[in-house]
């Protein structure tokens, strides 16, 4: 899996979910965004790496017993430990919260391993201390039950659906305050592309708006005296 840029991450990290959601939006893509997850805490920079997954299926209890943890090769464990350094592990937990997907622990270890956040459509235990850490964590809401009593780690690093979105291994993560986008891998460069153009544009609008002006023409950019103020704008900043 080749890895995404620096200048890429750095890049990613100043676009908003809203304005990636929008441009994939124009490709024909409407089903990006990771429906009902929610992050634990304050987003201060964006969490941007690639998508390193984890699919459960639902527990059937003659399989899934506490005594499974003992197996060094538990495909939970396993994920913790493989997940790349600057990767999102996102967890196919079937958008069922009543047992959790991870806790403390295993979210401590992927921290402290250099991942870069961690998303599931399920739930977290333990979700006060992880708020605490210096971590990006999406969820759908606290869980105290351990995984094993609702789901069962059957696979590693495939495609998986997470809260209603198809999430491929490689695939761009990022996750902001409003919640977390899916960017297909083949379509990085252009869209980071599209869209920081589209944030310097957002950021002339914003200042129009504040001196009173209409959004007609504007927002969207229908009137070309706008389009030629915009350009004169760039050539300033």
């Amino acid at each position: 899996m080749e890895q995404i840029t620096e200048l890429t991450r750095n890049q990613l990290q100043q676009i908003s979910t809203a304005t990636i959601a929008t441009c994939l939006f124009k490709k024909g893509l409407k089903n990006q965004f990771i429906q009902n997850v929610i992050p634990l805490t304050e987003v201060k920079k964006n969490m941007v790496g690639q998508a390193y997954t984890l699919r459960y299926i639902p527990a059937r209890e003659d399989l899934n017993p506490i005594s499974v943890f003992k197996n060094p090769k538990h495909l939970q464990r396993v994920a913790v430990e493989e997940c790349p350094k600057g990767s999102v592990l996102v967890i196919d937990s079937r958008k069922n919260s009543r047992a959790a997907s991870a806790g403390s622990i295993l979210v401590t270890r992927l921290m402290k391993r250099g991942v870069s956040g961690i998303v599931t459509d399920g739930g977290f235990r333990d979700s006060k201390e992880i708020s605490e850490l210096d971590f990006n964590a999406f969820h759908q809401k606290p869980s105290a039950p351990t995984n094993l009593t609702l789901h069962q780690a059957i696979d590693i690093n495939v495609p998986i659906g997470c809260g209603d979105v198809a999430v491929f291994p490689g695939d761009i993560i990022v996750g902001d305050s409003d919640g977390v986008l899916v960017i297909p891998a083949h379509l990085l460069d252009e869209v980071v592309s599209e869209c920081l153009e589209m944030t310097l544009y957002e950021d002339f609008v914003i200042e129009k708006v504040n001196k009173g002006d209409s959004i007609i023409g504007l927002y969207p950019l229908t009137n070309d005296s706008n389009k030629e103020a915009f350009n004169e704008w760039k050539k300033k900043q």
